[in-house]
């Protein structure tokens, strides 16, 4: 094993290139070419033993997977933003035709008004499109989360896409110390795909996706969220077992640090959440008994897990780098607050959704720790508190 300074781009090509993928597909897209072109690179100069195909558009790229998912091979691909949309069509058909395509997301916003800069609006806005959905902190959980992706992914149990999201510039250009896995380790940890189910093959030729009676896709749906059920216990599962090998743990569905005896938290997904375990260090240091509770995984959504890590806790606040249009909050904040509907946690504490970070903006440690002081002062009451918006005039407000 060894170690690099490498950008989150580099980390999700070279994370791909360590799972020896058949075929990769992809468009151009800020903040996430250099993926791409990495791996273009690497097979050029014949360190990559992979197929590329070039394609016209993201809509291509993902039936170019498809087709290779279904004849059995293994297949990644990445993308961001407006390309992600371009691609929903084809997108929502992977996860549904349940073949296990890799995809990073490169996080940024949605147009308009036209930005390129980081938020996670575009990732948030598919997660009901049926893919699983991991949101991480650093380079290092980029590259180490592809790996653990195709364990999952391609588990016979599971056959689920899934994407690795990534805040846009923030990781994407960012140079960070990452420690490259040895090939054999991988090979060792993660071995070569096998389609279990439909598999195009031109000496027995069938139908791939006819047109459905609803009796059939009633039974698709089910089928679907069974194996989303069951990804919960696997993630868990493929956490433990990456560390016996790589001595890398992240924790499986939700990430705590310093819950054990905490009376407020933050929860947080995605690169803030380095910034927030500084707000909760300073905010111990001066007495505060405060945790952070760091959300993994969208899609399945870890309600139990979360709603275990906050029980006892007085006051806390969700931290969203996006918004649910028509719930004045957060999409984080939305599906946390549906998996404590009705405990103890919901009637025992007070709680409300932060906002912060859209087009690129910082959220710098200064916000976060106003944010912990406004969560302290809710500590003697009960249930849901307007949203907050971590602005330019937030802190003034604090004071």
């Amino acid at each position: 094993m060894k170690a690099l300074a490498i950008t989150g781009n580099i980390s999700a090509a070279l994370g791909c290139s360590l799972a020896r993928p058949d075929l990769i597909a992809a468009y151009p897209i800020t903040p996430q070419s250099s993926v791409v072109e990495h791996l273009a690179l690497l097979i050029a100069e014949g360190k990559l033993d992979s197929r590329i195909v070039h394609v016209e558009s993201e809509h291509s790229a993902m039936s170019v997977l498809s087709g290779a998912s279904l004849a059995g091979g293994r297949t990644f691909t990445a993308t961001s933003s407006q390309g992600l949309a371009l691609m929903y069509e084809p997108y929502f058909r992977v996860s549904t035709l349940r073949l296990p395509v890799i995809m990073p997301i490169a996080c940024r916003e949605m147009t308009s008004p036209s930005s390129i800069w980081c938020g996670q609006q575009d990732a948030m806005s598919v997660r009901e499109a049926g893919w699983i959905q991991v949101y991480v902190e650093n380079n290092q959980e980029i590259l180490d989360m592809v790996i653990q992706g195709y364990k999952l992914a391609e588990d016979p149990d599971i056959l689920l896409p899934m994407n690795i999201c990534y805040d846009g510039f923030y990781l994407s250009h960012l140079v960070e110390r990452v420690e490259l896995p040895e090939q054999s380790q991988v090979d060792s940890f993660l071995p070569p795909f096998k389609q279990y189910d439909a598999k195009l093959d031109p000496d027995d030729p069938m139908a791939v996706d006819p047109l459905t009676e609803g009796s059939i896709l009633m039974q698709y749906r089910m089928s679907h969220l069974a194996a989303m059920k069951r990804a919960l216990t696997r993630v868990e599962e493929i956490d433990r077992e990456y560390a016996q090998v790589f001595g890398r743990s992240y924790g499986g569905l939700v990430e705590g640090y310093r819950m054990e005896d905490a009376e407020i938290a933050l929860v947080t997904i995605g690169s803030m959440t380095g910034t927030a375990r500084e707000a909760i260090d300073q905010a111990r240091s001066n007495g505060v008994r405060a945790g952070l509770v760091k959300v993994r995984f969208m899609r399945p959504f870890p309600a139990e897990a979360l709603r275990n890590i906050l029980a006892g806790v007085k006051a806390w606040a969700v931290v969203d780098r996006s918004v649910s249009f028509g719930w004045n909050c957060g999409p984080l904040f939305v599906e946390t607050e549906a998996a404590i509907c009705g405990s103890d946690l919901a009637r025992n504490s007070s709680y409300f959704s932060a906002i912060g970070g859209l087009g690129g903006t910082d959220i710098t440690l200064d916000l976060l720790l106003g944010l912990l002081k406004k969560v302290t002062g809710n500590k003697r009451q009960n249930g849901k508190m307007e949203t907050v918006w971590l602005d330019e005039n937030f802190l003034g407000r604090v004071e």
